[in-house]
């Protein structure tokens, strides 16, 4: 009876501190020893079907963001950041200054279907499609198990973990990081401008090897050395999780109703599935799980930050399970709501919320984007005076004009003006600009000044008139933009004309005097 107790006191106590243990490893970070240092991780490649399909993703997105910038569409990259001529083109679409509204549009559906997503699958991702996680796990750690070996086996050759492999290893760091940085910014100056400036001397062009330079020193300080911290401590997107994911939301998580209480290997045999001793769970707490993960957290605390959703764990626990002989998915694909066994909900309000406004945003960009011409006219008043009589009949506005060609082809257009209010209006509007007709190159903006004339006769009393210019490429295109020109009022006109003929007769006699 005695000796019963003991061993329950035992127990009890081993489940004290096993619960202790799992607080504490709850409450600090990952990457962080006891004392504060920074904990490296390296993780051991758990084999499976979830990371065959993610290799598969990786290699299919690491081939379009390399091929992207190559891609034409409409004459233009599929992608081209151009800050430097502040336009953007995106798959076809080229976005201008003027273009706030649609750009807008599109960023803020881009944003709410990766909220959707999220909501739907989880940090599906950060686990199979942000860069940081393809380019880390797919390219780095492959290059750091091929030269260091793969962690907790023994090196396959004498090479492996020597000094001339570990500087080997960071030479192919530096080169890979070259790609990334060059690809990188293909987005951003075409490939065109960077073949350009790489085929040339650092010194012809000393700014924009500064940037490469700059670049690359970032890409290889992130995956060399900063790695999974740039997710853990760099990247929000793990801290909006808590607003984006609800107890439905798809997300990789342990069983603990089925793994609890963990049992070693050799105490699996006491528990039956389905019948028998009960005293262990499935889980043999072989700390596989804990080992692969990439981030370094143990899945079986429950939810957290740290998690994106890599699968690494699934492949690893699977792979014990089945060596065991028990059903795999002790760790799977699942959601809070399955785990504590409530029906799935696949309909709720941010699952209806979020497309709905999608559709709403996207709807309203193909308004604004499929009432685009192929060019964009504004009219802008010029400075100085806001008008000058060329002579006691005629008023002169200085203007200026942006004409945007939008099209993928040079294109010529002749701009002109006409008056708007009937044929009083329409005499003697006319438009004058050294450079009419304007010829811009495919995407070119360029600002023309010019004068617009009127009669006189033309103004209303309070001393305005308005007018339409219009931009033409002479056979189907043409858009015009309304323009007020202002001149003197009624008054004044007629303060002008009764004082016009004394000052002229003034000056002829003080001519006469002289």
């Amino acid at each position: 009876m005695k000796q019963t107790m003991d061993e329950a006191g035992a127990g009890g106590a081993r489940e004290s501190v096993a619960a202790a243990s799992q607080e504490k490893a709850k409450a600090a970070l990952a990457t962080l020893n006891e004392d504060g240092s920074r904990r490296w991780i390296r993780p051991r490649l758990s084999h499976g079907r979830f990371l065959t399909r993610r290799r598969a993703a990786a290699y299919v997105l690491i081939a379009l963001f390399t091929l992207i910038p190559y891609v034409k569409i409409n004459g233009w990259p599929a992608m081209l950041l151009d800050l430097s001529a502040r336009r953007f083109h995106i798959f076809g679409v080229t976005f201008l200054p003027t273009d706030t509204l649609m750009l807008a549009l599109f960023m803020v559906s881009l944003f709410l279907t990766v909220f959707f997503l999220t909501a739907m699958f989880g940090r599906v991702w950060c686990g199979w499609a942000c860069p940081q996680t393809v380019y880390m796990e797919f390219l780095y750690r492959p290059l750091e198990r091929l030269f260091d070996g793969t962690p907790g086996r023994a090196a396959r050759n004498k090479f492996q973990g020597s000094g001339l492999a570990r500087v080997l290893k960071y030479v192919v760091y530096f080169v890979c990081s070259c790609y990334l940085a060059h690809t990188f910014l293909a987005y951003f100056v075409g490939v065109e401008q960077l073949e350009h400036w790489v085929t040339q001397s650092p010194l012809e062009h000393p700014g924009p090897f500064m940037v490469m330079a700059v670049v690359t020193g970032l890409m290889m300080f992130d995956f060399a050395f900063f790695r999974e911290q740039t997710c853990l401590v760099a990247c929000p997107y793990g801290r909006f999780q808590s607003v984006m994911l609800d107890r439905q939301s798809l997300i990789v998580s342990y069983d603990e109703r089925r793994g609890e209480p963990r049992g070693r290997k050799t105490n699996v045999h006491l528990k039956v599935v389905g019948d028998g001793d009960s005293r262990t769970g499935d889980c043999v707490d072989c700390k596989l799980c804990v080992t692969t993960c990439p981030t370094g957290i143990d899945i079986r605390n429950g939810l957290q930050m740290e998690c994106v959703s890599c699968t690494q764990c699934i492949d690893a626990c699977d792979g014990v399970m089945a060596k065991l002989g028990r059903p795999l998915g002790l760790i799977r694909y699942t959601s809070q709501a399955a785990l504590a066994g409530e029906k799935p909900k696949v309909l709720r309000p941010r699952v209806v919320i979020y497309p709905v406004i999608v559709a709403a945003l996207m709807t309203g960009f193909l308004v604004v984007f499929l009432g685009r011409g192929a060019a964009d006219l504004t009219v802008v008043r010029g400075r100085g005076a806001p008008f000058a009589m060329l002579d006691v009949a005629t008023v002169a506005n200085q203007v200026k004009i942006k004409v945007v060609n939008r099209t993928a082809r040079k294109e010529t257009y002749t701009l002109s003006a006409e008056g708007t209010q009937g044929e009083r209006s329409a005499a003697g509007v006319a438009l004058h600009a050294e450079d009419n007709p304007v010829t811009l190159g495919p995407g070119e903006m360029r600002t023309v000044p010019a004068q617009i004339v009127a009669p006189m006769a033309a103004f209303s009393g309070h001393g305005t008139l308005d007018v339409r210019v219009r931009l033409s490429d002479g056979e189907k295109f043409s858009t015009a933009a309304d323009f007020k020109l202002v001149g003197p009022a009624t008054h004044e006109h007629e303060e002008r004309e009764r004082t016009e003929p004394e000052r002229e007769h003034k000056e002829h006699e003080h001519k006469e005097n002289d």
